[in-house]
């Protein structure tokens, strides 16, 4: 039997396709300028982080994210930026630093908590710190932040 036919794009036929570049308007920026922001931000975060203001550095790594195809290295690099943001907070402060952050900024901190649920072996993390982060998220944002996390087609 053959199955080759398995492998034909059959959108290509099609003049109704709708391609990714049509779903979402791509970042404008150059790849170099995001990544160069990036490690701004990064280097910012972590002055934050010496100073104990965790909701700051919060704010900073969630403004203006990098999203689209061509800036995969700043979208790394935030992530783990974010990603230790998370370790080094106390369960116990999480709630107040939520509820500090705008309800962009939540709706973009549930697509890295998500982001970096996907990681093979949650990447640098426990599973208990982005499932305590993601179970306050919730009781604060609500279940909406969910679901505009998972129709939004821009992907951190």
């Amino acid at each position: 039997m053959d199955v080759n036919f398995r492998k034909i794009d059959i959108d290509q036929f099609d003049e109704d396709v709708l391609h990714e570049s049509e779903l979402y308007e791509a970042d404008p920026r150059d790849p170099y300028e995001v990544l160069e922001e990036a490690k701004q931000r990064q280097a910012a975060v972590r002055t934050s982080l010496a100073r104990s203001d965790i909701a700051g550095a919060l704010s900073i790594v969630l403004e203006n994210a990098p999203y689209g195809p061509n800036v995969e290295e700043a979208k790394n690099l935030t992530l783990q930026t974010l990603l230790s943001i998370l370790n080094s907070t106390k369960s116990t402060e999480i709630t107040g630093v939520i509820k500090s952050l705008s309800p962009d900024a939540q709706d973009t901190l549930m697509k890295y908590l998500y982001k970096g649920m996907g990681l093979p072996g949650w990447g640098d993390i426990s599973g208990s710190v982005l499932l305590g982060w993601h179970e306050k998220l919730t009781e604060v944002a609500g279940v909406g932040c969910i679901v505009r996390t998972m129709t939004d087609r821009r992907i951190v």
